[in-house]
């Protein structure tokens, strides 16, 4: 019987609660508002998800800082990690790689959501929920949610379209309305929530994780074509596990913020 995510989180405990901040990070101040959601299928009856408050790293972690972290952690380096929170493919652009800035300034791919987590709580934040993310990834330079642009929607699926050749460039890419920077055209970005999100049975079952980040084969019972780049997103992160890990899979954290806390 498989474990469950509670009881995976308990007997992740130790490792997710060990050290301090992992390095001093640029987050930014997110404004509360409302997102109608692409996890409402398109369904003009289904009222927008209120989104609260919160911080957001303004950048992808890289490979710089996360090898800073295992270095910190090394409980949660390649091979010392336990098989139950992480898969073979776990970091594994490190066998064999030599360090420097053109390594350490692309973002981390290659870590589970369990690793993910880790890094975030070691620098007292967590990773984003699903509503934040999508709140954030609707926005283009100059508007809050730039979704109904046909030339917007063009570009993220321009980049979507592609396929992966498991390199990454280095991050530092416009920033958006709300400056934050590469939440498209770089990787994909674990969510707290991504086993929770919604989508049809089938897309659960759909085999190599990979494959789904240039197919819509599983994607979906969700009918929004406006917004087919950020559904394939939905499909990739609901067809894996905790200790899963791709060659496009990578995570920025985020904060709640309370009206004290700018």
């Amino acid at each position: 019987m498989p474990l469950t995510s509670t009881l995976l989180l308990t007997l992740a405990a130790p490792l997710l609660a060990s050290g301090g901040p992992a390095g001093a990070a640029d987050y930014v101040a997110v404004p509360a508002g409302r997102l109608v959601t692409v996890l409402s299928g398109g369904n003009a009856g289904n009222p927008p998800v209120k989104v609260g408050r919160f911080a957001m790293r303004t950048e992808p972690v890289t490979n710089g800082e996360f090898q800073a972290f295992i270095a910190a952690h090394p409980e949660w380096q390649r091979g010392a990690a336990p098989p139950i929170f992480v898969d073979a493919n776990y970091l594994r652009q490190y066998d064999g790689a030599e360090a420097g800035d053109g390594l350490n300034q692309q973002p981390v791919t290659n870590v589970s959501w369990f690793a993910a987590q880790a890094f975030c709580e070691s620098e007292q934040a967590r990773l984003p929920s699903w509503y934040e993310w999508e709140y954030v990834a609707a926005a283009d330079e100059r508007r809050p949610d730039a979704r109904k642009d046909p030339a917007w929607r063009a570009r993220i699926l321009a980049w979507y379209s592609q396929a992966s050749n498991g390199s990454h460039g280095a991050i530092g890419g416009k920033p958006n309305f709300y400056g934050i920077r590469d939440v498209h055209g770089l990787i994909w970005e674990w969510v707290d929530d991504f086993n929770a999100l919604l989508v049809s049975a089938d897309s659960r079952d759909q085999g190599d994780p990979e494959k789904l980040q240039y197919c819509g084969a599983g994607a979906i019972s969700l009918q929004d074509r406006d917004n087919f780049a950020v559904l394939m997103r939905v499909a990739l992160l609901s067809s894996l596990k905790g200790a899963d890990s791709t060659n496009d899979l990578g995570f920025r954290c985020a904060r709640s913020l309370t009206k004290d806390k700018k």
